[in-house]
């Protein structure tokens, strides 16, 4: 029988609908790890919570910089418009991550780190050019073409990459797969383009002249809400492999550095263009051959990835069916879209309680899941497993909570 499908089904059957609430799993005949659990730590909390602050505070400095030569209306305008682009684009990850969804600290620090210390890291290098220039006595000048498309490319790129290097060794454990590391850069790219854009859209305010502020937020705002995301995701695919083959931190400097090549290279694809091209035409015929085709390439990546996290959820889970964790029915109730909607929709019409330990049943379920992958793929450590048992006895917890 194939692991990807329940015990008792055929494959290519429809899968079955649970009737809650279930009798409770017989116990395992042999549990899966015997020693003591040991507490969570408090130290991650504090780091989580300093890196909130620390690159909260970036983003501040990034407003009053702006604030300097835009002004407060125009900031104020910049900022309203470019918050569209960016709900969309957090909708958009939002849907990614629903399956195995980010720790909600993590997802914060990365979007404060595009926002914020991204921005801060690019005007900081581009001011260190300028004043290199400047000392420089003429021996060296400024090109607005490699300014666009050598400095941008390679320094905005690793600065957000850098960010998605930084929650792989933070949060190593929930970092187990290519669809995390999409949603980190995504969220980073982001994070990045809001403040790129408050920029653009309060320079064209500026300016006096609501036609070219129009232009401004329909190519960036409606035609490239995605570019920047669509760059650095590249970066976050490279070390969501990394977290898949169990690379350690130093392992994951090499798949960072791997990214961040075809980053770069769609990052300095996309700002070259305005040096190539001339006229509007020639634009918009750009833009339907070469950035929506490569959309669309990531679009359907994600979708690939997607599939293959309820699979291996699927997968895993039936594991734990066959030495009694689970029944039949709830594997394919938590390892299915099917059987979670329909799970839901029962939480939804319980009291508070059992709405919030059917969420918890489906969360801590699919982290099991992953966690066992892990383990299957030969990432066997103490600390993997003690992960494991804590989430069994959770799960547990949760479904006599349900059981009420």
């Amino acid at each position: 029988m194939s692991l990807d499908q329940p015990p008792g089904q055929q494959p290519g059957q429809p899968q079955p609908f649970p009737q809650w609430p279930v009798q409770p799993s017989p116990s395992p005949v042999q549990p899966v790890w015997s020693q003591p659990v040991r507490p969570a730590r408090v130290g991650p909390i504090v780091l989580a919570v300093i890196g909130i602050v620390v690159a909260g505070l970036a983003l501040l400095a990034v407003f009053l910089y702006l604030t300097t030569f835009l002004g407060a209306g125009a900031l104020l305008v910049g900022l309203i418009l470019a918050l569209v682009p960016l709900a969309v684009v957090l909708l958009a990850v939002r849907w990614i991550d629903r399956w195995d969804p980010e720790p909600r600290p993590a997802f914060i620090f990365a979007l404060l780190w595009g926002a914020g210390i991204s921005i801060i890291t690019a005007l900081l290098f581009d001011l260190g050019v300028q004043i290199t220039i400047a000392a420089s006595a003429g021996a060296l000048t400024g090109s607005d073409f490699a300014s666009a498309v050598i400095q941008a490319p390679i320094v905005e790129e690793v600065a957000k990459g850098f960010g998605i290097l930084v929650l792989f060794w933070a949060v190593r454990r929930h970092f187990d797969g290519p669809v995390d590391g999409v949603v980190y850069a995504a969220t980073i790219a982001a994070g990045f383009a809001f403040s790129e854009n408050i920029q653009y859209f309060g320079l064209a305010m500026t300016e006096g002249n609501a036609q070219s502020l129009g232009i401004t937020f329909l190519l960036r705002g409606v035609f490239s809400p995605f570019a920047h995301v669509t760059f650095t995701i590249c970066t976050g695919l490279a070390l969501g492999l990394a977290g898949r083959r169990s690379a350690g931190k130093g392992g994951a400097v090499g798949y960072f550095l791997l990214g961040l090549i075809p980053a770069i290279l769609l990052h300095a694809l996309w700002n070259g263009s305005t040096f190539v091209l001339s006229g509007d035409a020639a634009v918009l015929i750009y833009y339907a051959v070469v950035q929506v085709p490569l959309f669309i390439a990531a679009i359907l990546i994600v979708l690939f990835l997607r599939r293959q996290e309820a699979r291996i959820t699927l997968r895993r889970l039936h594991e734990y069916s066959q030495a009694g964790w689970f029944t039949a029915a709830e594997v394919s109730m938590l390892g299915t879209g099917a059987g979670r909607r329909q799970a839901l929709a029962w939480g939804r019409r319980q009291q508070r309680p059992k709405k919030l330990a059917m969420r918890h049943f489906i969360t801590d379920a699919t982290r099991l899941a992953f966690v066992r992958d892990r383990l299957v793929r030969g990432q066997s450590t103490p600390a993997l497993h003690a992960q494991e048992a804590r989430l069994l006895g959770r799960l547990m917890n949760h479904r006599a909570d349900v059981l009420g």
